[in-house]
């Protein structure tokens, strides 16, 4: 594999003295000519001060220590999870925040193992200013080519998804910001550094049992690499800025041939999915039991935009673990079968199918969580412990849209069924559940 070279991250602190006054002061932390600035030749130390202990040359500062035009951090802690497609996917967002007073264009970001400097994975240039959005904006970026420049004090979100072989896991990923800072005379500043190194979970999925009735599934608006409203739905909940659904799934029950209603769409009952049994996929405790909403009345449009407190409608959320809860969205008024504090086996009924929510087409949202409320909560990896891979819906139909399609007839290409065991199926997978 490539790697990459972080010898011109010092070179990067150099090129920045070019940058004049207004550079030098954000850089720095210093004002030219300010008495912070200015140290007497004989400083004498207080009466009382403790004598500073002298460091020694190149003992003080890392080889890659160096000024940056960017701060970077990350919304969670990356955690693996082996995919449909054969590889251990890490799924994550890094927060990007011009801290200098001249536009910073990025033209790429380079994701590498730090112990090997093994190249991970390349954001740019082709897909730049798809992978990367300015907060607020539409995450779902552009297709255009080229860089992207992020101005004073603006806050980016990089959409990360790194993909490896499951016997090639890092323990850590490290993020070098190329591009060049941008000059009001024109001039350009090249500056790549190193912005952040995060730690890797080393935790292993929770592995699952299905969470509906035995049939034939699509897997809509899930992880990890295409964009869905689950992926980048960031959420800037209580002043914390969160990806509450990053490994969300919603259920949609399809025939053999990828159907999924029949008849009228703006009524629930042409729905396959509608009414079918939602069932417990672990052993846990009810700390959740919601049943007080109505469905949408809006099919086959999208509703309206719902409170925050019904964005998931009548739902049942399992504690299962420290820190560990199943959120079960969108159930039928009036069949929810649990209540807080009852324990709950696998396989047993919690409620059925509805439109109850933010939600039109009747379908189960299905997500593990770090909390027992839908917001705030963090999103973490799941995996079924058995399923058949059936094959995939090929083009992108947002769970809103199914009954707008001239049909129910979803754009299936199907596969040689293969048995699949602790993964998780990706986004448009289409599953048979037992």
């Amino acid at each position: 594999m490539r790697r990459i070279s972080l010898s011109r991250t010092r070179a990067a602190a150099a090129s920045v003295l070019t940058l004049g006054l207004a550079g030098i002061l954000l850089l720095t932390g210093c004002t030219a000519g300010s008495p912070a600035s200015q140290t007497p030749a004989a400083a004498t130390p207080s009466a009382g001060a403790p004598t500073p202990t002298p460091v020694a040359d190149g003992e003080d500062l890392t080889p890659e220590t160096s000024f940056t035009p960017l701060m970077a951090s990350t919304t969670t802690t990356p955690a693996p999870v082996l995919g449909t497609d054969g590889k251990v996917h890490l799924a994550y967002e890094l927060l990007l925040t011009n801290a200098v007073s001249l536009p910073y264009a990025v033209d790429s970001i380079d994701i590498a193992d730090p112990e090997t400097g093994d190249a991970l994975l390349t954001i740019g240039p082709d897909n730049t200013q798809s992978s990367i959005t300015r907060l607020g904006d539409d995450a779902e970026g552009t297709d255009e080519a080229g860089p992207i420049t992020i101005d004073q004090s603006e806050t980016w979100i990089a959409w990360i998804d790194v993909a490896v072989d499951p016997d090639a896991v890092p323990s850590r990923l490290q993020h070098t910001a190329n591009g060049a800072i941008q000059r009001p005379d024109g001039q350009t500043i090249p500056v790549d550094a190193v912005i952040n190194t995060t730690t890797i979970s080393d935790a292993e999925a929770q592995v699952v049992s299905s969470p509906v009735a035995a049939g034939d599934w699509l897997m809509s608006e899930g992880c990890c690499s295409n964009y869905t409203h689950h992926r980048n739905g960031f959420a800037p909940v209580n002043g914390q800025g969160l990806v509450p659904q990053r490994f969300a799934i919603d259920f949609y029950k399809v025939d053999a041939d990828g159907v999924t209603w029949e008849g009228d769409p703006s009524k629930p009952e042409s729905y396959f999915s509608y009414r079918q049994p939602i069932v417990s996929a672990t052993a846990g405790t009810v700390v959740r039991a919601v049943d007080e909403f109505e469905n949408s009345t809006s099919l086959p449009e999208p509703p309206p935009i719902p409170p925050i407190i019904e964005t998931v409608g009548n739902h049942v959320v399992v504690e299962i673990g420290p820190g560990r809860y199943l959120l079960y969205g969108h159930m039928d008024p009036g069949s929810v079968k649990v209540k807080v504090g009852d324990t709950v086996e696998v396989g047993q009924e919690l409620g059925l199918i509805g439109t109850s929510g933010n939600s039109s087409t009747p379908h189960l949202h299905f997500q593990l969580q770090t909390e027992p409320t839908f917001f705030p909560t963090d999103s973490v990896p799941w995996a079924f412990d058995r399923f058949t891979l059936l094959g995939s819906i090929t083009e992108r139909i947002w769970d809103d849209d199914l009954g707008l399609q001239p049909t129910g007839q979803l754009p299936f290409e199907a596969i040689d069924p293969s048995d699949r065991e602790n993964e998780m199926p990706l986004d448009r997978d289409v599953i048979r559940l037992d």
